[in-house]
């Protein structure tokens, strides 16, 4: 790859891919595509985006020691951002239509159902990810900064378990997307494992 293109072009590109979601889903609403429930399509479509921009995320650190290249690093902070965008346009939705801004319905449905609050929870975690995402913040909070961002890999994990729980039927796409997850996470787990000297 041409390292001239990569400040600019690659980025513009990995930009306008994610938020190619997003763009169908606005043209969908008025083009009235949504089917008969669009809160259940949008909170459909953003979850799972939430999850499939997280694992690229993720994957950015082992593509970078696989291909010994310097780009999957440049654009990791922005796919990380486009996860936290569609997080929050999950959550939104939900409490948008279905808990009507309502504290006490919120409540009541962390303590009834589970998988919400684990998704909640995780979103929790990615907050504070995403605000300090700055080279500000990192220069702030210096070796701090790469520990707080370890938070990415739990908030992983309740995202798989949101999903799995919320399954009625065929859990397959579940299982594919822990499946993925596992492996990304176990790529990562071999950091803190004790190196055997031969």
């Amino acid at each position: 790859m041409n390292r001239a293109m990569l400040p600019g072009s690659l980025k513009l590109c990995v930009f306008v891919a994610c938020l190619s979601p997003l763009l169908w889903l606005v043209y969908a609403a008025v083009q009235g595509d949504l089917g008969p429930d669009p809160a259940e399509v949008i909170i459909a479509v953003s979850g799972e985006w939430t999850l499939r921009l997280l694992g690229l995320t993720l994957l950015m650190s082992p593509l970078r020691q696989w291909l010994g290249r310097p780009w999957p690093i440049r654009i990791r902070r922005m796919l990380g951002l486009f996860t936290f965008f569609y997080a929050c346009l999950h959550l939104l939705t939900f409490a948008h239509f279905f808990l009507g801004w309502s504290p006490a319905i919120l409540w009541e449905e962390l303590i009834e159902r589970p998988y919400i609050t684990v998704g909640f929870v995780g979103w929790l975690l990615m907050l504070p990810l995403a605000i300090t995402s700055t080279r500000g913040w990192q220069r702030r909070l210096g070796r701090s900064w790469r520990r707080l961002h370890q938070l990415v890999y739990p908030a992983a994990v309740l995202g798989c378990i949101h999903l799995l729980w919320q399954v009625r039927s065929d859990a397959t796409e579940a299982v594919v997307y822990c499946a993925i997850f596992a492996l990304l996470l176990g790529w990562r787990a071999r950091a803190f494992l004790p190196t055997q000297k031969v």
